[in-house]
């Protein structure tokens, strides 16, 4: 007698199907049985491409208290490319916080690291108010004090910043004691010059959006007495000041705060860094709108695109 099916159907061969081994057309009984057993093989997961743009806090600039143009704070760290979601992952963003500046004479400090999708944008670095500036996603920015010489401005991080200028000194010149800018996405700050705070380094634009937006500039630096200090690079950069505080970083674009210019036994505070951002641009298609941190929701051609100015989630 035929080897059969329940319901008179005559059997395939007696081989469990699996991927490989499942060929030709199965009946629905077939198909049923096997599913029943829990050996129909599963369908690999669908997959679907999303864009990102991950940028940390930026640093703050450099606070001072005697014969000191500080140095800028370096922009966040700045992040951009592709990468692949499976559905029903959740996957969860850190917003980075922009730094706050010392309140006391000391070098800036660093921002918070931002991340989503296994990327982690790292903080920018504070710019020099006594001593050796702070390296991050982009570098801070060197001091000028009342010594001969120059102070160098830190390194950033490869693939995602740049270093920050020097500061320069002068014991005979007070117009020369000016800080350098702190470094930006896509330019290093620049160095202090006569009579001149270095300006910060610019950063970088994306149309992630669908809007070109440039973001993660470098804070200017500052300078000791009256006159021009330097300006925060394009995306965000704080202003360096001349014999006052700097400026902050803009809010969500991870910029640099500015350094600040100070004589004798009068304390000057740098500007705050600016928080960072996460943006992730989704198929519509695809979109779960399954988050949290409230991210702003908004719609480019295809893409459904989501902007977190805050942590969060999202659940593709």
């Amino acid at each position: 007698m035929a080897n059969r099916w329940p319901g008179g159907l005559i059997r395939k061969t007696p081989v469990t199907p699996t991927a490989l081994a499942a060929p030709g057309v199965w009946t629905l009984v077939e198909a049923a049985y096997w599913k029943k057993q829990g050996l129909w093989p599963a369908p690999p997961p669908v997959t679907y491409t999303a864009s990102y743009l991950v940028i940390a806090g930026g640093g703050s600039g450099g606070s001072a208290d005697t014969n000191t143009g500080s140095g800028g704070g370096g922009a966040g760290g700045y992040l951009t490319s592709t990468s692949t979601l499976t559905p029903g992952t959740t996957y969860t963003v850190t917003v980075g916080g922009g730094a706050t500046a010392p309140a006391s004479a000391a070098n800036g400090n660093t921002g918070t690291n931002s991340s989503a999708l296994s990327q982690t944008a790292t903080g920018g670095g504070g710019g020099s108010g006594l001593g050796t500036a702070s390296v991050g996603g982009s570098g801070g920015g060197g001091f000028g004090t009342f010594a001969s010489g120059t102070t160098s401005g830190a390194a950033g991080t490869s693939g995602q910043g740049f270093a920050g200028g020097g500061g320069v000194n002068s014991s005979v010149d007070s117009n020369l004691q000016v800080g350098g800018g702190g470094g930006g996405a896509s330019a290093v700050g620049v160095n202090g010059g006569v009579a001149t705070g270095g300006n910060g380094g610019a950063g970088s634009a994306s149309s992630i959006t669908g809007t070109s937006v440039t973001r993660a500039g470098g804070g200017g630096g500052g300078k000791r007495t009256a006159g021009t200090a330097g300006t925060g690079g394009t995306g965000g950069g704080g202003n360096g000041a001349a014999n006052a505080s700097g400026s902050a970083g803009t809010a969500n674009t991870g910029g640099g705060g500015g350094g600040c210019g100070t004589g004798t036994n009068i304390l000057r505070l740098g500007g705050a860094g600016g928080s960072g951002v996460v943006i992730i641009s989704v198929p519509t298609s695809q979109y779960t709108g399954t988050t949290t941190g409230s991210p702003t929701v908004t719609t480019s051609g295809s893409d459904t695109i989501m902007q977190f100015n805050s942590s969060g989630s999202y659940t593709a």
